[in-house]
């Protein structure tokens, strides 16, 4: 029986309100967010067409099969919906990652109902906390995987009695996300060890939980089984693209850790989580060993700290447990401390990226009639411009190109110089205002001047932001 400041509430009741509360924690910040989409998003749509249209697992038409999606079968999930429009398809990915998330935060809610004896009232603070944790909705509406991520991550937690379950769904999301797996072994040590089922002696349970390491394993290892088949190598291409370093990556952990608000109501409050019950344990040094990881493989690029996003919401449960165990007073401080924290971050990080999604759509509007023609397109923001023309597209980034995935240099800094431009028989190229190092090599060269020229510029947004598109001039007259 749950309390709510001293007056009981029925078990079914209380289910049932947090079944809802759980679903509208999930839900409304999706909307809210529903503007936010990243670049990326837009190649997982080209190869999900291609995918679609038997044309194979490849980012151009007519191009070689290639490694340009981290979570390898997203693309497949799409195909279903990927046959037409770009921007379609994105705002299908969108529906798909919202739906599987706010199922998922349902599914959650009513498991804090479950979780005894801790009051009504810190159940309901959890999940107003999970609202208010901007990045999560933002991610489940962004049109990439992240939002199916989170909502198997969450229902894995969900399932820890049931260890088998519970690995499977875990081993599922390191499947869409490679960096989840230490966090995915983790979870399944843990339910193998704990729960109902983890009676026997040393040596069953050392069976047992091989047997559900094994489970969580499975889907990363057949991803990366296949990548080696198809590809030649195990890991996906972007650990190629973007090399990173643990400096960055730990304070990119670290960031993430405070913009998903979560960590702020159990991680600061230690001891009462070494009383907890074992669930909130396991649940609190699965997301430590997930944290660790995104530290050491440095982190992202991109913004609302989207690697931390899918384990975040299993917090909540960990958060609960440790109720009992905690002072009246430190408890109203974590959760104060969280919402406070979260209304300030909802007020000045989330309205930047709301309208992402209608600028890109536009860009691409007005890209299209002016790459009308074009055979070969460079660019370091593929993602977009793949949206804009059905022209083959060489990647500035090296993101779905091993051969400048290769090249000496970061994300934005590959070697790319023009006479590669010229091999690769590119006649458009599309620079950003803001420069980034690989662009202003190639522009402010020679050569480049010499066989390419500005003819159009694109406005992104309304801050001032342009893309330039670059014509290559026609052979001059003996």
């Amino acid at each position: 029986m749950d309390h709510w400041y001293g007056a009981a509430v029925s078990p079914v009741a209380s289910a049932r309100v947090l079944f809802v509360l759980g679903a509208a924690a999930a839900l409304v910040p999706s909307l809210a967010m529903w503007g936010f989409t990243v670049d990326d998003a837009l190649i997982s749509v080209r190869y999900a067409h291609n995918v679609a249209t038997s044309l194979g697992y490849r980012f151009d038409p007519s191009g070689a099969p290639t490694d340009g999606v981290t979570p390898l079968p997203w693309p497949f999930l799409l195909a279903p919906f990927a046959r037409g429009d770009a921007l379609a398809t994105l705002t299908a990915a969108k529906v798909l990652g919202t739906t599987a998330w706010t199922m998922a935060a349902a599914a959650l809610g009513a498991h804090l109902a479950r979780v005894a004896p801790a009051a009504m009232a810190s159940k309901v603070a959890a999940l107003v906390v999970l609202a208010l944790a901007f990045p999560i909705g933002a991610w489940a509406a962004s049109g990439m995987e992240t939002g199916v991520a989170t909502a198997l991550a969450t229902l894995a937690v969900v399932s820890l009695a049931q260890p088998r379950r519970a690995a499977l769904l875990a081993g599922a999301s390191a499947a869409l996300r490679p960096e989840m797996l230490i966090w995915a072994v983790v979870l399944a040590c843990g339910a193998g060890l704990g729960g109902a089922a983890a009676g026997g002696d040393g040596s069953a349970r050392a069976r047992r939980v091989a047997a559900l390491v094994a489970i969580a394993s499975v889907p990363f290892a057949l991803c990366a089984a296949v990548r080696l088949m198809a590809f030649g190598r195990a890991a996906p291409l972007a650990v190629l693209a973007k090399p990173s370093d643990l400096g960055h990556g730990s304070v990119y952990a670290a960031a993430a850790c405070v913009v998903v608000l979560l960590p702020i109501l159990v991680c600061s409050a230690p001891v009462s989580l070494a009383r907890a019950p074992r669930e909130a344990r396991i649940v609190a040094l699965a997301f430590a060993a997930h944290v660790a990881a995104v530290a050491l493989v440095g982190g992202d690029w991109m913004p609302y700290a989207r690697l931390v996003v899918p384990v975040a919401p299993s917090l909540t449960v960990a958060f609960v447990a440790s109720v009992p165990a905690a002072s009246r007073a430190s408890v109203v401080m974590r959760v104060v401390a969280s919402l406070a924290l979260g209304a300030l971050l909802a007020a000045r990080a989330a309205p930047a990226g709301r309208g992402v999604a209608g600028d890109r759509a536009d860009l691409v509007a007005r890209a299209r009639p002016v790459l009308r023609g074009a055979r070969v397109v460079a660019a370091l923001d593929i993602g977009w411009v793949s949206a804009a023309t059905d022209a083959r597209l060489v990647d500035l980034a090296g993101l779905t190109d091993p051969a400048i995935a290769a090249l000496p240099g970061g994300h934005t800094s590959k070697r790319v110089d023009a006479s590669m431009l010229l091999d690769r028989g590119v006649d458009a190229v599309v620079v950003y205002s803001e420069l980034r190092v690989v662009e202003a090599r190639l522009v402010r060269t020679a050569l480049f001047a010499e066989r390419f020229e500005a003819r159009e510029t694109l406005p992104l947004g309304d801050r001032g932001a342009v893309y330039t598109v670059y014509r290559r001039r026609p052979p001059a007259r003996e």
